[in-house]
């Protein structure tokens, strides 16, 4: 784990990568680093995240900043702007149930192929997804999520890179920090290593690749 300034850790992810942004309703997003991606002018983008947020907060500023060639999320119904483009057909959307996004991103983290679930049978969810019977139950195949980069927020991080969440700003972050092969965290308090009690450690040290510098 490397510690680094927001600027270099947001020049590393090219043109078209695929980027989980953690956070619900922005909420526990890492707002710096969207910040930068606006500022570095970052385009193309697939963005993995439960939902946009709203045109001046999290995701939403992505979306508004034309930085998103498409987002995979659960609902666009906050942001006005999301929804614009994607009817001009300026940015894709790939809706997801909820439930189901968060197993594909867990699964994607656990080295599965996807999951199973019963949630979309017999909707335009369905549509050209493979069906299985499984004890006379029908599931869709929903395949695993992964990511080039996840930008997490935490609440506290110590110089190893072990990471604690508060309250519901642990949402959609533990998990998408499994399932990328580059994960920048931006936290609110960096403290000494042992200031964190193991059992509080949500996301341990070796998953983290590089810790944002407070300040």
């Amino acid at each position: 784990m490397q510690t680094i300034s927001v600027k270099d850790s947001i020049a590393m992810i090219p043109e078209g990568a695929t980027v989980m942004v953690g956070g619900f309703l922005a909420v526990g997003t890492p707002e710096r680093a969207v910040d930068e991606i606006i500022a570095q002018k970052k385009r193309g983008l697939t963005v993995i995240a439960n939902d946009t947020a709203t045109p001046d907060r999290g995701v939403g500023k992505l979306i508004a900043a034309k930085a998103v060639r498409k987002a995979i999320v659960s609902h666009i119904g906050t942001n006005l702007e999301t929804q614009r483009q994607m009817i001009a057909g300026e940015l894709e959307v790939e809706l997801v149930p909820q439930g189901t996004l968060v197993e594909r991103i867990r699964a994607g983290g656990y080295g599965l192929g996807g999951v199973l679930t019963p949630t979309g049978i017999g909707t335009p969810v369905e549509d050209g997804k493979q069906k299985i019977d499984v004890n006379g139950k029908s599931y869709l195949v929903e395949a695993a999520l992964r990511a080039d980069f996840a930008l997490i927020q935490a609440f506290l991080a110590d110089y190893l890179g072990n990471l604690g969440y508060a309250l519901t700003a642990r949402n959609f972050n533990p998990v998408m920090a499994m399932a990328a092969d580059t994960v920048i965290v931006s936290a609110d308090n960096i403290v000494p290593v042992g200031v964190i009690s193991p059992d509080h450690i949500v996301t341990p040290a070796p998953v983290v690749d590089y810790l944002i510098t407070n300040g």
